[in-house]
């Protein structure tokens, strides 16, 4: 009987160690495996590309890696989409991108977008026309001035000059 009870002890103790043991060592999954559903708008961005572009990819993951959570769409039309959007014609960046309620055309760096996403400001969206050799998607970093027009019903503005 003495054994009975001595067994029972140690099959119970086993198993409350052995659970600590797995909570403790439990591995949430990364950021970026988390539902795009649990991202706040301000970081849910839908790309319209060619896709043959290599540099939308490469953008969207730059945009990935600081915390956006990007769904790409296969639009070979995406330049017609952009004018019906409110892209002026002359202000076409590479791809298409709807975020919260904006636009945002081009390789616009991530710094560009989140002041967008803070000020809210009174305009359909921003955009970076062409396809700059130094914006994030064409570059591995952004590297000297990028001028970021802004527009609206009203016309065409600069953004930023950065």
């Amino acid at each position: 009987m003495k054994k009975y009870y001595v067994a029972a002890a140690l099959l119970s103790l086993s198993i409350v160690v052995g659970f600590a043991f797995s909570e403790q060592n439990r591995v949430d999954p990364p950021s970026s495996e988390k539902t795009a559903a649990s991202a706040p708008e301000s970081k849910k961005m839908t790309i319209y590309r060619d896709p043959n572009c290599g540099c939308c990819d490469a953008y969207a993951d730059y945009l990935d890696e600081n915390g956006y959570q990007v769904t790409r769409v296969d639009d070979r039309n995406f330049g017609n989409h952009s004018i019906s959007a409110g892209v002026p014609e002359q202000g076409l960046g590479c791809h298409l991108a709807e975020i919260d309620g904006y636009i945002v055309s081009g390789l616009v760096p991530v710094e560009i977008i989140e002041r967008l996403m803070n000020e809210r400001p009174q305009i359909t969206g921003i955009t970076l026309p062409g396809m700059p050799g130094n914006a994030p998607g064409m570059s591995p970093e952004k590297t000297g001035t990028l001028k970021i027009y802004a527009f609206s019903e009203d016309g065409v503005s600069v953004y930023s000059n950065e």
